[in-house]
């Protein structure tokens, strides 16, 4: 099973807004956001249902980065560690 290092804690990500150029805040995984259940689900089981077929192949974990100055979501697929 391989782990995302941003959702661990193992590595910090410094993302820039496509927009404006300043730093994005990580809001956490993409599948966190689907209901209230889904931060607590399996994350493998959750990444065959995000609408993002490669992700579970290529070991990514889908984070949603959000930008204060202009309100912009950037979605980033985060490498995971095998």
């Amino acid at each position: 099973m391989a782990m995302c290092p941003i959702c661990n804690n193992f590595q910090t990500i410094n993302v820039r807004c496509p927009e404006c150029g300043r730093a994005v805040q990580d809001q956490g995984r993409v599948s966190d956001f689907f209901d209230d259940y889904s931060p607590y689900m399996e994350v493998d089981e959750l990444k065959l249902e995000d609408g993002y077929p490669d992700n579970f192949a290529e070991s990514q974990c889908p984070h949603v980065f959000y930008c204060d100055a202009c309100h912009q979501e950037v979605l980033f697929f985060i490498g995971e560690w095998e």
